[in-house]
């Protein structure tokens, strides 16, 4: 039983460490989706990610069309500012995939557009509204409502 942090075409080295800290600290699977905006032996990713990377369960995927190829029959949930639905309404499932775009832009509108019944949202104040919580913040938000509907499977 795990479920799916897919980034898709992360810049910020740091975010991407915390991230896979976070993946191997729960038995998540996680996903990079290229291109990514720094090298996987760059020293803040590592230092970010520190003693967990051998814990990681890493994909790589060369696009996004390469990860669909593979995946593209999976249940995905797509984090964006745009999601008209809350992440807590959202009925997770094992193995599901939970996708997350690049910081500065997030996911490609289109797939978005392509998919509205599974975009969800982290509700903010409408101050911030245009922008978003942090790559890694926000895939924690969204992955422990997850492991919690699930009853937190194998974690203690």
């Amino acid at each position: 039983m795990s479920l799916h942090i897919v980034l898709v075409e992360p810049e910020i080295p740091p975010n991407t460490g915390n991230i896979a800290r976070t993946a191997a600290a729960t038995g998540s699977v996680l996903h990079l989706v290229k291109p990514l905006g720094f090298s996987l032996d760059e020293k803040s990713l590592r230092r970010a990610g520190l003693d967990y990377w051998p814990y990681v369960k890493l994909e790589i995927h060369e696009s996004l069309e390469d990860f669909l190829e593979k995946y593209g029959n999976r249940r995905m949930w797509l984090s964006t500012t745009k999601g008209e639905k809350l992440y807590t309404e959202a009925d997770f499932h094992d193995e599901d995939m939970l996708l997350f775009g690049k910081e500065t832009a997030g996911l490609p509108r289109d797939f978005i557009e392509s998919r509205k019944d599974r975009a969800i949202r982290i509700p903010m104040s409408k101050e911030t509204r245009l922008r978003s919580f942090n790559l890694s913040n926000s895939a924690n938000i969204v992955l422990f409502e997850a492991l919690r509907q699930l009853d937190f499977p194998g974690l203690k």
